[in-house]
């Protein structure tokens, strides 16, 4: 039986387009752009200086505390300089450039392909080298691993979720890594196991990845207590609350998180990214990017070095088509237009979407029909309209008390309103002011 989320939710045309196409390696660039902090929480900080000699998987930002994450270069060669360069949000944060030479590891990481069953490690161990490695997660929220994975006193946990609905449209990159990595993703999900010390672990996969579906559920026999969930086409199915409430029948409550109703969620990269930093000593300095859109001319998923410039994947699969409106980065639903292609990959990077004129544009923006449809797609229960107004009227006390921080920004409100209101623009406005306020408070 297909399990699905309750509230909500909306069914965009999906344009598999690179489904069928197997991981490609990208060619190692000249020049990778490092940022410092590539995750929610402290900054990190910068351990080399200019003109330092690094090798690949070189530590090169330390963690500004817990809720941080290390950066490691993903690249052998010399650091070329410390500099603000533009993210994907437009925002100059801080970077580490590194000209690149003769590809040299750091030693004691296994670059080899072979798989490593046995687990040794205990569950600080575990823990403690996803840490070191600068695992965040790689579905987007970059939320760093191994804070996910630090149970408070008081709570308790009995299941680990893994990630496989990828349900934004376009986005093949984790289908692909359930295809060719499906053993690394169990070996993972029983390292995350004994980290959080559970027996039971569910991976949910959207049915429209029937292969995977089948390839993980006849491998997950060799591996105890996990178990392979067919999930319904719906898209957010991937939203970790909506994944949770699928698979558990559990809600988490307003403001809270995962762990308060006894389980974790990780990525099925990240799962891969967890065996290889504790089975391989490989810290996160690569990743699968899908690079994709209707009149991109080899869609396709490729492994690209962090650091690595959008515009160099963009070469790989054909070049910047003639007709593009809009490079996105991420899927259409919640991935967000970049102004250049000069940017970097980093570890939230899952996707490039290229739209042409015609799909990048807007439609006109006309009044309210008040058709309520924002309402019954919302998987959280919200009112976007109303949100959207409070926030137009700059009134974030009341923002706040109508909940819009339980808002996971899916897109659904906008993609299905006739009146081609920008519901998601201003929630998001209110949010960003809401957030900053509750941050005050709390200093």
């Amino acid at each position: 039986m297909l399990k699905t989320f309750p509230k909500g939710g909306v069914h965009p045309e999906e344009n598999k387009l690179s489904a069928g196409n197997g991981i490609k390696k990208m060619p190692l660039p000249k020049q990778v752009i490092v940022p410092v902090s590539q995750h929610i929480g402290a900054p990190a900080q910068a351990v080399v200086k200019r003109g330092d000699k690094v090798k690949t998987g070189t530590l090169i930002a330390k963690a500004g505390g817990f809720v941080s994450s290390n950066a490691h270069s993903p690249v052998s060669g010399k650091v070329k300089k410390i500099d603000n360069m533009m993210d994907a949000a437009g925002f100059k944060k801080p970077c580490i450039i590194i000209d690149t030479e003769e590809d040299e590891w750091e030693e004691g990481i296994d670059t080899s392909n072979d798989l490593i069953k046995d687990i040794n490690a205990t569950s600080d161990e575990i823990r403690n080298k996803i840490a070191d490695a600068g695992i965040v997660g790689l579905g987007g929220a970059t939320f760093p691993t191994h804070v996910k994975l630090s149970i408070p006193d008081g709570k308790s946990i009995d299941h680990i979720i893994i990630n496989g609905a990828e349900c934004e449209p376009y986005l093949t990159s984790d289908h692909r890594v359930m295809l060719e990595k499906g053993h690394q993703i169990l070996i993972g999900t029983q390292l995350l196991m004994k980290a959080t010390g559970v027996s039971k672990a569910i991976i949910g996969i959207e049915n429209n990845k029937r292969d995977a579906i089948e390839f993980l559920t006849n491998i997950a026999k060799e591996y105890d207590g996990i178990h392979i969930q067919p999930l319904k086409v719906q898209y957010p199915q991937g939203g970790e609350k909506q994944l949770i409430k699928a698979l558990l029948n559990r809600e988490v409550p307003s403001g809270g998180l995962p762990l308060d109703i006894g389980c974790v969620v990780q990525n099925v990269g990240t799962t891969v990214a967890v065996y290889e930093a504790v089975q391989k000593n490989k810290p996160l300095i690569e990743r699968v990017v899908c690079v994709t859109g209707k009149s991109v001319k080899e869609p396709c998923n490729l492994v690209a070095r962090i650091g690595t410039p959008l515009s160099e994947l963009i070469e790989e699969v054909g070049g910047l088509p003639e007709d593009t409106g809009k490079v996105i980065s991420g899927g259409p639903m919640m991935g967000k237009a970049v102004s250049t292609t000069d940017i970097p990959v980093t570890k939230g990077t899952s996707g490039i979407t290229i739209f042409n004129k015609i799909e990048s544009k807007r439609g006109v923006a006309t009044n309210c029909i008040r058709c309520a449809r924002c309402l019954s797609v919302c998987p959280v229960g919200l009112e976007p309209y109303h949100l959207k107004n409070i926030s137009e009227n700059e009134d974030w006390e009341m923002l706040e008390q109508e909940h819009v921080m339980d808002c996971i920004e899916c897109g659904s409100c906008s993609y299905t309103c006739p009146a081609n209101v920008p519901l998601l623009d201003y929630v998001r406005l209110g949010k960003a002011n809401v957030s900053q306020i509750i941050r005050s408070r709390k200093k």
